[in-house]
This record gives C-alpha cells, sequence and structure tokens, in this order.
C-alpha cells in the first residue's frame, strides 16, 4: 500500500479552555487598537470642538488651507477672517485648525 491510513485522535476531556484562549489574541488585538488609535483621536476631536468654541473675535487663527488672519465677525456656523488689510474672506468655522497666541500677526 503507498497511502498510510489515517487515523482520528482520541478526544481529550477538559478542552474547554481551548476556546476562550483561541479568543484572546483577538481581544488583545482590539484593547490595542483602542489605545493607540480610537482614544486619541477622540482626545483631539474633543480638543478641537473645545478650541471653536472658545472662538472669539480678534483671535488670530490658521486655516486648514495655510491662511492665516484675525477673527473679525463669528456667527454661529460661520467665521469672516482678515487676512489683509481690507480683505475679509468668510468661512466655515471647522475650516480652523489653530488658535495662534495674541501678537503673533505683525500689523503692517
Amino acid at each position: 500500500m503507498w497511502i498510510s491510513n489515517a487515523f482520528a485522535q482520541a478526544s481529550t476531556g477538559g478542552t474547554d479552555a481551548g476556546g476562550l484562549m483561541s479568543f484572546l489574541p483577538l481581544i488583545l488585538m482590539f484593547a490595542v487598537l483602542y489605545f493607540i488609535m480610537i482614544r486619541p483621536q477622540m482626545k483631539r476631536q474633543k480638543e478641537t470642538k473645545a478650541m471653536l468654541a472658545a472662538l472669539s473675535v480678534g483671535d488670530e487663527v490658521v486655516t486648514v488651507g495655510g491662511i492665516v488672519g484675525k477673527v473679525s465677525v463669528l456667527k454661529d456656523d460661520f467665521v469672516s477672517v482678515e487676512i489683509a488689510a481690507g480683505t475679509v474672506v468668510q468661512m466655515q468655522k471647522g475650516a480652523i485648525t489653530t488658535v495662534l497666541p495674541k501678537g503673533t500677526l505683525k500689523s503692517a
């Protein structure tokens, strides 16, 4: 005979822990994913929301496009930013990424 016969192994008692141990790597991956990716993202969102809520007229800001200016008019969802003398741009609040410290922009 060229092919050997295959025999089934006898079942061992008490293999209930094997089922739980097979899920342990999956549980650990979700825990690592939470602490490395999800939690820091939620913290950044909370900080951004607080920054936009504290925005006031006269604050110096940087927009998503890199435009630097001073807030001149503040509405519910929109902000008017003066980027040069007499040049005002209206944009959504979400387009503001950073509030700069007072005095960062030099008046010409």
